[in-house]
């Protein structure tokens, strides 16, 4: 086995040689290892876990930890990893409790990213990509290829269908229906110049000015955005900075917030 001398392995832990454990690691009892897994660096596991063939862990995540449910008393509970996964830096998944099965399990080929959190007894299926930040209370059922995207909080005991797509930022309290898009409204807007900023990296006066009139043509007046970029132009003087700003929107390929 390559072992890192820092790491530290529990008697009771089955870790197949070909596994790598990197420095300062911490597996505990009741866990297994399959073939060719990778413990890059100050990753914690606890069991009973079991983990498959060629699963990477990166620094930072606790794996296998007991469940955050005030009714977990200790039991026996445990969790169970498939094969070729990738769990990203911070992802902390957690055993099941008895009231929910005592088990929670994430399949095949998915990718966990960074500071992920899966609860206890949740399933996660097959190939599905969880992005930074996504959550999952507990018996969360997130099927094959679905994708949860950035920041999102899952309630508890929702089902996300297979080859559903969610959309960052957005609240899951119901099931999301297998095949959709399901975003939550983004009513996002810019609401002015950021003066103060501004004159805190010395702006003058007058820069600043010419900047916040172009604002005032952008966001408050009754033109869309080529109207207002053509009224911009079309001044004398406008300065260098609006005439970045107006670069800067005519370069936009996904359009900017207005």
């Amino acid at each position: 086995m390559n072992l890192h001398p820092t790491a530290i392995i529990d008697a009771r832990a089955k870790v197949h040689p070909t596994c790598k454990i990197g420095p300062y690691c911490v597996i505990g009892p009741d866990v297994e290892l399959g073939e060719g897994c990778e413990l890059i660096s100050q990753v914690a596991i606890q069991g009973p876990t079991k983990a498959g063939a060629n699963n990477r862990f990166y620094p930072f995540c606790a794996i296998g930890m007991a469940p955050q449910d005030l009714s977990y008393a200790g039991e026996p509970t445990r969790l169970e990893i498939g094969d070729h996964n990738q769990i990203r830096e911070g992802v902390t998944i957690s055993r099941g409790t008895s009231k929910g099965g005592g088990l929670t399990r994430v399949g095949n080929h998915t990718l966990v990213m960074a500071y992920c959190h899966i609860a206890h007894d949740c399933r996660i299926g097959d190939h599905v990509i969880m992005a930074n930040g996504a959550t999952l209370g507990g018996h969360v059922v997130v099927e094959e290829w679905a994708v949860v995207g950035a920041l999102c909080p899952v309630h508890h005991f929702v089902r996300i269908g297979t080859h559903s797509f969610v959309g960052g930022g957005t609240t899951i309290t119901r099931d999301v229906l297998p095949f959709s898009k399901t975003v939550a409204a983004r009513n996002t807007h810019a609401y002015g110049l950021n003066a103060i900023g501004l004159e805190r990296h010395g702006f003058g006066p007058e820069r600043i000015r010419k900047i916040h009139h172009a604002y005032r043509v952008l966001l408050a007046s009754k033109l869309n955005t080529s109207q207002a970029l053509e009224k911009l132009k079309a001044e004398a003087e406008a300065g260098n900075d609006v005439e970045m700003l107006i670069r800067f929107i005519e370069a936009s390929e996904r359009g900017v917030i207005k």
